[in-house]
């Protein structure tokens, strides 16, 4: 093997573990947030308005405090996924998913989403949306499976298996394609209690990347911390795709 050679073997071998590891590290990222602002809102309140955050695993609340007042400052926050569902009840939207992140107000797990007041019964919750509830609570399976990918990927001298580090590469773009979808469909599904409170309101494709307004609430919608970092992952991984074919084609015209 020549000098040449040596040097691709290692730059694929690093580019890859590198972006192996980001993405593998954004299971424990918020990939996206949400936030709803209107005048029952105050921004003295909720700064950052009513905001969650999306993860592979479910969705959290994204609000870390009221400060209204000092004096009526809450070191524990609101729960702004609680105000979240509520307002969402409140226009005949199904409650969020919220996967492993099903606690209810004891703090114990839950075998579907809630709201503050109500519970679906289990035979009443859509099939979509029970989908998405095991899609959520087996997405740590589904990055185990990736990272044994990419190992392989890493570890065979082969260019074939370079459709192993693509398949990896595409995570965060996995988790585009169904938060896409589900905004869809919760949007399209207004149903909950009879069409809702605003009869106004007819089914809608919920903002997925900027500003835009439902009713009274203006929204925003922009990727998070989790989402840049899988991105830099992607590039890695391709990267070390293009460095390990280099590297296989001159072991092969060596040898």
């Amino acid at each position: 093997m020549n000098t040449q050679a040596k040097k691709f073997g290692v730059m694929y071998l690093l580019t890859g573990l590198i972006g192996l590891a980001l993405i593998i590290s954004t299971y424990f990222m918020s990939m996206w947030w949400v936030a709803l602002q209107s005048r029952q809102y105050p921004k003295s309140m909720f700064p950052k308005g009513i905001r969650i955050l999306f993860r592979y695993n479910g969705v959290y609340n994204g609000c870390k405090g009221v400060r209204e007042r000092a004096e009526l400052a809450m070191d524990s926050g609101a729960n702004c996924l609680i105000e979240m569902n509520k307002i969402n009840h409140f226009i005949g939207m199904y409650p969020i998913v919220q996967g492993v992140n099903d606690l209810d107000e004891l703090g114990e797990h839950v075998p579907y989403p809630i709201y503050a007041e109500d519970k679906i019964p289990p035979n009443k919750i859509p099939k979509p949306l029970k989908t998405l509830d095991k899609i959520m609570r087996n997405a740590h399976y589904a990055f185990i499976f990736l990272a044994l990918l990419g190992i392989l990927f890493l570890v065979v001298p082969n260019k074939k298996l370079s459709w192993l580090a693509i398949i990896v590469s595409l995570t965060p773009f996995y988790f585009l394609g169904i938060y896409i979808y589900y905004l869809w469909w919760y949007g399209h599904h207004l149903g909950l209690h009879g069409g809702g409170a605003f009869s106004g309101i007819k089914p809608f494709m919920p903002t997925v990347f900027g500003e835009g307004k439902v009713a009274q609430f203006t929204t925003s919608s922009y990727p998070d911390t989790g989402f840049f970092v899988g991105l830099i992952g992607t590039i890695l991984l391709l990267v070390s795709v293009a460095f390990k074919n280099k590297f296989v084609k001159m072991n092969k015209s060596a040898s």
